[in-house]
């Protein structure tokens, strides 16, 4: 047991936590708001002093019961206690403390937020734990943990794969099907990842095993088959890995053609169980809407995608640019980007399968190779490195249009390019992860 305190709350920090100053020292509560007081205990721990809510006397109108019985164990959430009008001002006040004022012209606009920021997931997953009594667990890792989290209703993921999950693990307890244990190997289905076509209403699951060995993989065929009509397709993955990734690497279609089709911003797209798509259609839309609006594009440009995934921006931009060049290191995603855009008769667009900081070294030594006009680039979390950045530099394109889903490594990437000619001319930042501390921000970049 820890010493309990009575404090008011300053601000929020980068994760949605309640901030603190106690004992001239900063401290960090979950749950609280700016301009709560309450009751905190500290827990003295061997390298660090944890705070940790005890009750609230004073409340902040932002405040909102959360209408989720595990909100403070899961962690899927971080701010679901917050009216969501707050969460948008939070996460613009994010980016304006982050990026200096010279930079930031462009997002006195409020954060692009949903209409309905509920259930908009329609890339889901679950992993599966064996409870007590035979009592089949299903639902996410608890933040910092691998104990499972056993959830019902999750209320961002869509509410098919809500039912889906319920449903087979039900049918595990029924069928006296154990689940996956990662410390003795023994056990049968580990993870069920879902994704929804938002247009479509197709609908895909990927059954994750521990092993090879599904004796018991006509059961749930049969049975979501049955109880859900709009199953599209069913894929059998294997992952036998000590590791966090959901999917392994080998797979197998027991039902349908392995993939679904969605539609965004008037295109089609096949979609895979690996391929990058964002887990928000609706936002995505505006997302991708403002990017190229950003770019501005005429019809007479030469665009480069980089990070393309399976040519949705590609494709997005294609409609008003010359040509479009897509990589993407991914081979699975390219061979999907080759059909999309012969899905759309998209014949200004081609795609390459390769790392994107090489294929940008290479681009930039070869005086005969295309010198792009304008570069959409959408690196992962952690951002680009210095050999594409020094690539982009050299090809010296008049305009770079960054969508990042990581302010702070996006922030790190602008200071480089800034450095070397090139001046943000705007921003607009888009909430794809509503009540979570996450948010995509576009910025375009122009040469001096």
């Amino acid at each position: 047991m820890g010493k309990k305190y009575r404090v008011g709350c300053k601000g929020l920090d980068d994760f949605g936590k309640g901030k603190i100053v106690f004992n001239n020292k900063p401290f960090s509560v979950p749950y609280m708001l700016p301009g709560e007081k309450g009751e905190i205990e500290l827990v003295f721990r061997a390298k660090e002093t944890a705070a940790k809510l005890v009750s609230l006397d004073k409340l902040s109108e932002a405040r909102v019961e959360p209408e989720c019985q595990v909100y403070e164990t899961c962690g899927g959430c971080h701010v679901l206690h917050m009216q969501y009008a707050t969460q948008l001002e939070w996460k613009q006040q994010k980016i304006k403390d982050l990026f200096p004022e010279e930079d930031r012209r462009g997002i006195l606009a409020p954060v692009i937020g949903m209409e309905d920021p509920f259930h908009y997931r329609h890339k889901i997953y679950a992993s599966f734990a064996n409870g007590k009594k035979g009592e089949i667990l299903a639902g996410i890792y608890e933040e910092n943990s691998h104990r499972v989290v056993k959830t019902k209703q999750c209320r961002i993921q869509h509410p098919l794969a809500n039912e889906i999950i319920s449903y087979v693990a039900g049918l595990m307890k029924k069928q006296h099907i154990p689940a996956y244990n990662e410390d003795n190997g023994k056990g049968v289905l580990r993870h069920i990842y879902i994704r929804i076509g938002e247009k479509t209403g197709q609908v895909m699951v990927v059954l994750v095993t521990g092993s090879k060995e599904f004796k018991e993989k006509n059961i749930f065929v049969d049975g979501l088959r049955k109880q859900f009509p709009q199953i599209t397709t069913i894929i059998h993955n294997i992952n036998s890995a000590k590791t966090s990734m959901v999917l392994g690497k080998t797979e197998t279609v027991l039902f349908g053609s392995g993939t679904i089709e969605d539609e965004l911003c008037g295109l089609k797209f096949d979609i895979s169980s690996r391929s990058f798509y964002q887990v928000n259609p609706v936002q995505t839309e505006k997302l991708y809407t403002t990017a190229v609006e950003f770019a501005g594009l005429t019809g007479a440009e030469t665009v480069l995608d980089a990070y393309c995934g399976i040519g949705t921006i590609s494709m997005v931009a294609a409609k008003q640019a010359k040509e479009v060049l897509g990589v993407e290191l991914n081979e699975t995603a390219i061979q999907d980007a080759k059909k999309n855009a012969k899905k759309n008769n998209c014949s200004n667009v081609r795609f390459i399968a390769a790392d994107a900081g090489e294929y940008m070294v290479q681009l930039a030594k070869n005086p005969e190779a295309v010198k792009p006009d304008v570069v959409f680039m959408d690196p992962p979390r952690s951002g680009s490195d210095a050999n594409f950045l020094n690539s982009v530099v050299k090809l010296a394109p008049k305009k770079i249009v960054y969508i990042s889903c990581n302010p702070d490594t996006q922030k790190t990437d602008i200071d480089v390019l800034k450095k070397k000619g090139y001046r943000v001319e705007k921003m607009q930042a888009v909430d794809c992860f509503c009540h979570t501390r996450h948010v995509e921000n576009i910025a375009l970049l122009v040469r001096n």
